[in-house]
């Protein structure tokens, strides 16, 4: 990471997302990057969405539950 780069966080939200801060590269299962549109974006945790990697909200009607 150059001065220049923002730092990369990635914070997991209760019962929800992992929320990506920053330039962070994402990979699929077969070694290709994912394409990101924005800086930040919200990656599922709970399998459910539709539109995976990203979250689509559906953890809240899944009832999923995190210990964090």
């Amino acid at each position: 990471m150059t001065e220049q780069e923002p730092r990369v966080t990635i914070t997991p939200y209760p019962d929800g997302p992992f929320i990506v801060r920053g330039s962070a590269q994402l990979i699929d299962d077969r070694g290709r990057p994912i394409e990101r549109h924005r800086r930040t974006v919200a990656l599922c945790r709970c399998g459910a969405s539709a539109i995976k990697p990203w979250c689509d909200g559906t953890h809240k009607l899944s009832g999923f539950r995190t210990d964090r």
